[in-house]
C-alpha cells in the first residue's frame, strides 16, 4: 500500500440522506493501479481545517466492478471532518486521499455458490454494501442477505440504490429493514438490531447461522457486539464473522495508565524504521507514547488516520524484536500471525526492533 497521499479531484456529490453525501473522485489513468481496492476497503482522506491537520477514514460504497471510486460521508454531531464534508465541499475541488486500505473484505470467487450475510447499523451499511454487490456481481450462483438498522425510513442511506438492486437480483438478494422509530406490520422488524433481535433471528431461521459462508458486521459498537455474540454463542465459527469498526470507547483510567506503564519501560529502546525505502534508528521516548508518535517525532511522513487501532492505517511489518500492542481492532488474526503490527498502539520491548512501513 502507498503510505502517501494523492489530490483527487470530486467529480460528482450526491446527497443520499439530509445528513449523509457519497463523494466520486476522478482518478486520472496514472493512479488507477494505485486506487484499485477490495470490496469492505475504504479511503483516508485529509485536510486542513483552521489549522489542523485533519484525517479520516470514510467507505467505499461501491463494488471494484463499477469503475468508480466513492465514499459516504455521515454528518456526525460535533463531527469536525464530516461536516466540513457536508457543508462545504463540492465538484472540481481537490482532496488530498490516501489508497485505499483494510482488512474487512472477502476474496470472492465466480465459481462459488455461497450465501453471505450482512448487518449493517446507519453509515455502517458503506462497506457492507461494497461487499454486497461485489458478491452478487462476483458469484452469479451466490446469494446475499442484508439486515439494515435505522431510526426511520428517512434516515436509511442508499435506499433507491438498495430497492434497485433488489429488482435486479430478485432471486439472490434479501432485505430486511430493522426501524427504531416506525412501526412496520411484522413486529420482528420493529426496534433496534439488539441481543435479543438477534438471538429471535437465528431461533427462527430467518438467518440459517450453520448454511452462511461469511458475516458481514458494521455499525455502532453496541449493535455489532449484539450480533457477534449472539452469532458466536449460535455456534458460528469465528473466522466466518468479520467486523468493520469505526469508532471506539476512549481507554479508562486504568487502561491509559497501563499504556503509560508500558511506554515507560521502553525509554531509550533502539527503535529502526524502515519507510519510502530509508532507513531511520531512534530512541524511543516514553513522553511520545508509542512508536507512531516518535516516528513523526523523527519527522518520518508514518502514515496514520484514527491513531485508536481501528483502522489500520499506521500498519507496518515487525521485521525483528518484539513490541507490545495495546488495542487491536484493525488486523487480522492472520496479520498478526504474519508480523504485522499497529504502530499506533506499539511499544518496543527490549532492543534490535525493526519496522518496516514499506513491509
Amino acid at each position: 500500500m502507498s503510505t502517501g497521499f494523492h489530490p483527487l479531484t470530486i467529480a460528482e456529490i450526491r446527497r443520499e440522506t439530509a445528513d449523509a453525501i457519497s463523494i466520486r473522485f476522478d482518478v486520472p489513468d496514472a493512479l488507477k493501479p494505485v486506487f484499485a481496492f477490495k470490496p469492505g476497503q475504504h479511503l483516508t482522506l485529509r485536510a486542513d481545517l483552521d489549522g489542523q491537520d485533519v484525517r479520516r477514514n470514510y467507505s467505499l460504497c461501491v463494488a471494484p466492478q463499477e469503475g468508480e471510486l466513492r465514499v459516504a460521508i455521515k454528518r456526525v454531531a460535533g463531527g469536525l471532518f464530516s461536516s466540513f464534508a457536508n457543508q462545504g465541499l463540492a465538484p472540481g475541488m481537490v482532496m488530498q486521499v490516501m489508497a485505499p486500505h483494510g482488512a474487512f473484505t472477502w476474496a470472492f470467487d465466480a465459481d462459488a455458490s455461497n450465501h453471505y450475510v450482512g448487518f449493517a447499523g446507519g453509515s455502517g451499511i458503506t462497506p457492507v454494501l461494497s461487499l454486497l454487490k461485489s458478491a452478487l456481481l462476483a458469484e452469479p450462483n451466490s446469494r446475499f442477505t442484508l439486515l439494515y438498522g435505522n431510526r426511520d425510513s428517512a434516515s436509511i442511506i442508499f435506499l433507491e440504490e438498495l430497492a434497485a438492486l433488489k429488482d435486479r437480483f430478485m432471486q439472490r438478494l434479501s432485505i430486511l429493514h430493522f426501524l427504531e422509530d416506525e412501526e412496520e406490520e411484522v413486529a420482528l422488524f420493529n426496534g433496534r438490531l439488539d441481543r435479543a433481535k438477534c438471538a429471535e433471528l437465528l431461533e427462527r431461521r430467518v438467518i440459517p447461522a450453520a448454511d452462511i459462508a461469511a458475516f458481514f458486521i458494521c455499525g455502532p459498537g453496541p449493535m455489532m457486539d449484539a450480533v457477534e455474540h449472539s452469532l458466536l454463542e449460535s455456534g458460528v465459527a469465528r473466522d466466518k464473522v468479520l467486523l468493520e469498526r469505526f469508532t471506539i470507547d476512549r481507554p479508562d483510567a486504568a487502561q491509559a495508565a497501563a499504556s503509560a506503564a508500558r511506554a515507560e519501560a521502553a525509554a531509550g529502546a533502539k527503535v529502526v524504521l524502515v519507510l519510502d525505502g530509508r532507513r531511520r534508528s531512534i530512541s524511543f521516548d516514553p513522553a511520545l507514547g508509542n512508536i507512531l508518535e516518535n516516528a513523526r517525532a523523527a519527522g518520518l511522513p508514518a502514515p496514520y488516520a484514527c491513531k485508536a487501532g481501528v483502522c489500520a492505517t499506521c500498519r507496518a511489518k515487525l521485521v525483528s524484536g518484539t513490541v507490545e500492542m495495546g488495542a487491536n481492532y484493525g488486523l487480522t488474526a492472520a496479520e498478526v500471525a504474519a508480523g504485522y503490527i499497529l504502530t499506533c498502539q506499539s511499544v518496543p520491548v527490549g532492543t534490535d526492533v525493526v519496522v518496516d512501513y514499506d513491509g
